[in-house]
């Protein structure tokens, strides 16, 4: 479920642009004067005066121009006639007439209109009658960000109405009567009563409705209704109706105190039609601090059935669709006589969603794992021991019932000796393995108890040569980067140990630098290697931005390495006899304006061909224009190309506007960080973008996964349709329709697809800034 926003939507901008609460009045000792310019001024001894021509009254950050402007200084009142307009904190009023009290704010304007310059909306009213600094009310409210229409009679393309508004700043409460939204002629809501906030305050209240079609679900609509429970706490419930599946529900349950905080959410079907019982999600996140400095963390996570994952895609807790975390932990850093580290206590859980035609091996459950974790510097040396104690047990609905049981114990004690300097570095290092086991079933050799130690030692230097260059008429600084891996490590048989999370790491520019082929501790590789490679940058002296990098590297192993990975990455593998790695080549630049260009390969030197590779291109000449494209090849597994584009419809022609000088004002983009300016009088031009991703195996000669969709932006609102399509299966996949209506300075209404769009899209660029969002009411990090 989305997260709530802090406050309602409904009518808030409306009554922020008919007034903006003012600071309270200062004392009389700094209270800003009252100065009156005019063309013709008179006065009289009881302090009244009277200005015609061209009048100005300013005091602080208040300013009224008129036509006449009568002022009394004993009660610092201000009546204004003919053309009058009021300037204030970001708000330009203008008005027939208006009495205005300057000292506290009280008073009435005829027939007002009004301007919000920083969101570049508008509005008008009949009457707007100021009881004081904090509390209005005007009658015949009309707000929208819709430039003026050329011809009288016609309606803006919304507009938002309301008969009366009463506004209490000081009560953070704002009453609506009568309020119309009105979209191109068509009321979208009514409501008789509106209650709302007007201050950043939270306040309960409706959230805008989200509407969208799914391929498993149907058509589903749902009504959040956000409820602040407290300062520190709120509730958001969304009731939702979907045509498949019936009734369900959303709950979201934030807190937040002092020392913990913390978010629970639960969506549940009391009775899912299409599947034919009830259904839930539970998804709970808890961060507390206890003591000084320990940490405790709770992190829950739960689905009703295996195929949960497939019918809500969108809707399932964590990162990885079939595989939900557990787990609660308890961490505590610690220091002792130059000592520093921190020690932890772990439970970790899984719950495996099995497909049966695509089973997956989930990881073991550690229940427990305690752990600590020393560092110390002892002048040029710099030690290391980490140490844990793990349970491991397989999760529910493991498809491998033989795996084994256990306890194990294990240790790494690492001493280095780094030598830095500004032209490079040279670190040696000492390391030793250690691990003890004990197991519910008997091992391979029939024990139920084994250990292993393994030491292990390296060499790692590299420098640093820089020199100036002349590239292509710029000058630029050329490094050349060379750097060496020795690693040495003894052989110990492994594979009758069990293997509860070792494997093989996957070859790459990082990987091929660590001193184990493997992840994890259950196997330690065997190894008398020597890692060697380079890379070369270009880089702009001016900026320190790079322009370009080219690398290359190798292993090279002086002996057969016995303890080595299978071919699919699982450990207990064929000894490598081979005397030279894969060769990784890279290289990426940004030499040429608008384009990024990136490639890694790597070459086998035994088959004489690529073995995998990656190229990608990335071409974005101006705002809203990008273009990405990558190339995809692991041999004999998958090749995969993908695309993806967000770029104007109808370029051409605008661009020949441009050149022409035709292209009306409210074509003119600004950068989604700038505010974008209103349209010239009687000008909504709209543009068309399209947005979408496609990724296609070669191999299967199909599309596995796909996103597509529109945006119309009409300058005073925006509209989105995007329609994604998610494999969920060897021959499965959902699809669904969201659909989006962004009224620009009020609130976006329907299923929000930025997300999807700024994690699918690489360089996706919202057509209007952030500025509407509301920040978030938690912190990031407790106190």
């Amino acid at each position: 479920m989305r997260r709530a926003l802090a406050r309602p939507w409904m009518l808030l901008l409306c009554a922020k642009a008919v007034a903006a609460p003012a600071p309270q009045p200062a004392p009389d000792a700094v209270r800003p004067p009252v100065t009156l310019q005019a063309d013709r001024l008179s006065s009289t001894p009881d302090g009244r005066s009277s200005a015609e021509g061209e009048v100005e009254l300013r005091q602080g950050g208040l300013r009224i121009r008129a036509d006449r402007i009568d002022f009394r200084a004993d009660t610092e009142r201000a009546v204004a006639r003919g053309g009058v307009v009021v300037e204030r904190d970001g708000l330009l009023l203008r008005g027939s007439e208006i009495d205005l009290g300057v000292r506290d704010f009280s008073g009435w304007c005829l027939a007002p209109e009004f301007d919000f310059l920083d969101r570049g909306t508008r509005g008008s009213a009949s009457r707007i009658d100021f009881a004081s600094r904090t509390r209005l009310r005007a009658d015949d409210v009309a707000y929208t960000s819709c430039p003026p229409p050329a011809r009288p009679g016609e309606r803006p393309d919304w507009e938002l109405r309301a008969r009366s508004v009463a506004i209490d700043f000081d009560a953070n409460e704002g009453v609506a009567e009568g309020a119309r939204l009105h979209f191109q002629g068509v009321t979208l809501l009514a409501l008789p009563r509106l209650s709302f906030p007007v201050t950043d305050a939270r306040k309960s209240g409706w959230l805008p409705p989200t509407v969208a079609l799914d391929s498993r679900s149907g058509f589903e609509v749902s009504v959040p209704y956000y409820w602040n429970l407290a300062p520190n706490r709120d509730l958001t419930l969304a009731p939702r109706v979907s045509t498949r599946r019936g009734l369900g529900l959303e709950a979201e349950y934030r807190y937040l105190e002092p020392r913990w905080r913390g978010e629970i959410s639960l969506d549940g079907l009391p009775d899912d039609r299409a599947a034919g019982r009830s259904r839930h999600a539970l998804a709970w996140q808890h961060r507390q601090r206890t003591g000084r400095e320990t940490v405790l963390e709770l992190d829950l996570a739960r689905v009703s059935d295996d195929d949960w994952w497939k019918d809500f895609p969108h809707m399932t807790p964590g990162p990885w669709p079939r595989l939900l975390a557990s787990s609660a932990r308890i961490e505590r850093p610690w220091q002792w006589r130059g000592w520093q580290g921190r020690a932890w206590t772990q439970l970790q859980g899984w719950q495996l969603l099995q497909d049966p035609q695509a089973p997956i091996v989930a990881p073991y459950a550690r229940r427990p794992q305690l752990g600590v974790l020393a560092e110390a510097a002892q002048g040029p040396l710099q030690w290391r021991l980490t140490s844990e104690i793990n349970r491991f047990e397989r999760p529910a609905g493991d498809i491998d019932e033989m795996r084994p049981e256990g306890w194990r114990w294990h240790a790494l004690a690492d001493l280095a000796w780094p030598l830095l300097r500004p032209g490079g570095w040279l670190v040696p290092r000492l390391a030793l393995h250690g691990a003890w086991y004990r197991s519910d079933d008997p091992m391979a050799d029939g024990r139920t108890t084994a250990s292993r130690w393994i030491p292990s030692a390296s060499l790692d230097a590299a420098l640093v040569f820089e020199r100036d260059a002349d590239w292509f008429g710029r000058g630029l600084r050329q490094t050349l980067e060379p750097r060496a891996l020795y690693v040495r490590t003894a052989y110990r048989r492994q594979d009758r140990l069990p293997n509860f999370d070792a494997w093989a790491r996957d070859f790459d520019f990082d990987s091929v630098w660590a001193r184990n082929a493997f992840a994890g501790v259950d196997r330690i590789s065997d190894a008398d290697q020597l890692t060697l490679g380079a890379t070369s940058r270009l880089i702009d002296p001016a900026s320190g931005g790079e322009l370009l990098r080219l690398g290359a590297v190798q292993r090279v192993l002086l002996r057969d390495q016995r303890v080595a990975p299978k071919p699919d990455g699982s450990a207990d593998g064929p000894a490598l006899e081979r005397s030279v790695s894969d060769l990784l080549l890279l290289g990426s630049t940004t030499l040429v304006p608008g384009w990024t260009l990136d490639a890694s390969m790597q070459y086998s030197p035994d088959q004489g061909r690529l073995a995998r590779s990656v190229l990608g291109a990335h071409w974005s000449p101006g705002p809203f224009r990008t273009v990405d494209a990558r190339y995809r090849l692991a041999r004999g597994t998958s090749e995969q190309v993908e695309l993806g584009w967000q770029w104007p419809l109808g370029a051409a022609a605008a661009a020949a506007a441009r050149a022409t000088g035709e292209e009306p004002a409210a074509a003119v983009r600004a950068p989604p960080s700038a505010a974008r300016p209103m349209p010239a009088q009687g000008e909504c031009v709209g543009r068309w973008y399209g947005v979408g991703r496609i990724a296609y195996s070669m191999r299967d000669r199909s599309i596995t996964d796909s996103l597509l969709g529109l945006e119309y932006d009409a300058g005073c609102w925006i509209a989105r349709v995007v329609s994604e399509r998610v494999s969920t299966g060897v021959s499965e996949a959902t699809t669904r329709l969201t659909l989006q209506l962004e009224l620009v300075g009020l609130s976006r209404l329907g299923t929000n697809p930025l997300r999807v769009l700024k994690d699918n899209i690489p360089g996706y660029r919202l057509l209007r800034d952030e500025r509407g969002e509301e920040p978030s009411a938690w912190p990031s990090t407790l106190p």
